[in-house]
């Protein structure tokens, strides 16, 4: 890659409603590619049509119809020169639109905390889930499989499996969202196996020369401040089950801890434990948090997100030593459409 900038995913909800990418996404992504970025994250994408949709107007690739209308959009990121990644995304109980399901489905039958999001076209508290089914979690599995060979097919230059967030694969690794007593819940090491097995059949069914990735975090999208409760122990074993399972890197959501001078940090014991690259994300278009996180080694690329939207072409005004643009919410209000931050924008 030509830098060390990545644009972290951000879900924009501005698919067309049966999940086709839109002409205005490939403009979207490739203002990105254009103003320099190395890497391009996409947004969560849905991996099958039983329970992974979360969002209505979510991007998908469970067909090729879907797979074809994501062609624009990389033919736009390579032809900027940047390379694009697709994020493989599975809502499980967090799910707030689902054409292809009423219901819900996770790991335990267990509300989810607070609300659905706005923003994102939900309303009122969140359904309880039924309970997954050993059949369901081994269609879970191939769908994310399925998905990822789509995406090979479609010119991506890899996949992030989301095991963050709190959406599926981050709610089997919860021990309050997963009370389950058979072999996938219980002590950490089964909470792990969906974890495992997801990374273990993408890497096996896109091949060798495709990058895996996985996405973890501790605070999740309606539980900002979650963490693992085994601390330093438990991020090391969440790390090493993906990179055991064939994982090729690893990319860490928010802010973790401060970026702090000489302290340790969750993104620096990934790197320790699985030898891979790792992907840091939160609050590093600051300068001074920046240069620290690759000067001391914690992590090989930054994920930029709200600071990259106000700055499209962040990584050429660094370059450049051009002051950034202030991050402006009312781009993701009322709705975080691309259509919404436009009017925004031109208003």
């Amino acid at each position: 890659m030509r830098n060390r900038f990545a644009l972290a995913p951000m879900t924009r909800v501005s698919a067309t409603e049966d999940g086709r990418a839109t002409e205005e996404m490939a403009e979207y992504y490739g203002a990105f590619a254009e103003g320099g970025f190395g890497l391009l994250v996409t947004e969560g994408t849905y991996t099958d049509t039983a329970f992974s949709q979360g969002y209505l107007h979510q991007p998908g690739i469970t067909d090729e119809a879907q797979a074809a209308a994501w062609r624009p959009v990389v033919d736009r990121a390579h032809a900027a020169g940047a390379r694009i990644v697709l994020q493989l995304m599975h809502a499980g109980a967090l799910a707030q639109g689902n054409r292809f399901r009423d219901g819900t489905a996770g790991p335990s039958p267990v509300r989810p905390l607070g609300e659905q999001l706005a923003k994102y076209r939900g309303d009122g508290r969140w359904p309880v889930p039924a309970e997954m089914t050993h059949g369901q979690i081994d269609e879970t599995v191939q769908g994310f499989a399925a998905a990822a060979v789509r995406a090979r097919g479609a010119g991506f230059d890899g996949v992030e499996v989301h095991a963050a967030n709190g959406y599926l694969l981050d709610q089997f690794l919860t021990p309050y969202t997963n009370t389950r007593t058979d072999a996938y819940g219980g002590a950490l090491e089964g909470r792990l196996r969906l974890v495992r097995e997801v990374v273990s059949e993408v890497a096996r069914a896109v091949g060798s020369g495709f990058p895996v990735g996985v996405r973890f975090s501790q605070g999740k999208i309606n539980d900002a401040s979650w963490r693992w409760p085994g601390g330093d122990a438990e991020a090391g074993a969440v790390f090493s089950a993906a990179a055991e399972a064939g994982a090729d890197y690893v990319h860490l959501a928010g802010g973790w801890r401060d970026w702090l001078p000489g302290e340790p940090t969750l993104a620096a014991l990934a790197r320790e434990v699985t030898g891979l690259p790792v992907i840091a994300n939160g609050a590093l278009h600051q300068d001074a948090a920046a240069r620290r996180v690759l000067d001391e080694r914690h992590a090989d690329l930054l994920a930029i997100g709200t600071a990259a939207l106000a700055n499209p072409d962040l990584p050429r005004r660094v370059a450049a030593g051009v002051a950034l643009a202030p991050f402006d919410p009312g781009v993701l209000e009322p709705l975080a459409t691309l259509a919404n931050a436009r009017l925004r924008t031109t208003a």
